[in-house]
């Protein structure tokens, strides 16, 4: 990405907005496009200064953020949203990803959390912070290993899927298995077009059922 990544902030809280919106200011390749204190400007806000992220806070006037969301993403697919948020309930999480949301932390998370989390946003990659990729994954149920899961998939193939499952996105995964982001990026994808599924959420779901998605 060329420039700076733009950032619109979205809390009812001033001070913490304020926070927010100072420390990424402070941070090299990040701006902040504008803030908002409610849903309704969020996505007004969000149409006329096309920002590369919105961070955006669940429980908001006017508009909720998963409405909010739902709009943003409606209008301008090219914009991740990224939930920060003091909800950490199922229901909440999974609203937020059908909403559109490529990313939920909680608003305990530290700065440096934040920081990546919107850099990694903003490279088009999904992201959710430990405790949520957790609870995600419990959700669907232990299962027992398979040696014939998904026969289409190659060795290399399974191992990616299986970190994409623990929470890990393409840069993680490339640092991870020593190979290059655009390796990772055309692995994944094919990932998707063989499981049949369009988004990480979806490709979770198959490899929990699966059973290798489970950490060694």
């Amino acid at each position: 990405m060329f420039g700076s990544l733009r950032v619109l902030v979205v809390d009812d809280h001033p001070v913490f907005r304020s926070a927010l919106c100072a420390m990424l200011d402070a941070t090299d390749g990040m701006e902040v496009a504008g803030e908002a204190a409610d849903g309704l400007t969020a996505v007004a806000d969000a149409g006329r200064l096309e920002p590369d992220v919105v961070l955006m806070d669940l429980n908001l006037p006017d508009l909720d953020g998963v409405e909010a969301t739902r709009r943003i993403v409606s209008a301008s697919p090219h914009t991740g949203v990224l939930m920060l948020t003091m909800f950490e309930n199922e229901a909440a999480v999974f609203a937020a990803m059908r909403a559109g949301a490529r990313g939920y932390l909680l608003k305990g998370a530290r700065n440096e959390q934040i920081i990546r989390a919107v850099r990694v946003i903003g490279d088009g990659e999904a992201i959710f912070s430990p405790a949520i990729a957790t609870r995600v994954l419990s959700l669907f149920g232990t299962a027992t290993p398979r040696d014939e899961s998904f026969p289409r998939l190659t060795l290399r193939e399974k191992e990616i899927l299986r970190l994409v499952a623990q929470g890990m996105g393409n840069a993680s995964i490339a640092e991870e298995l020593v190979l290059s982001h655009k390796t990772v990026r055309n692995h994944v994808s094919h990932i998707f077009r063989k499981l049949r599924v369009t988004d990480r959420t979806q490709a979770i779901a198959k490899a929990r059922e699966a059973g290798i998605a489970r950490s060694e």
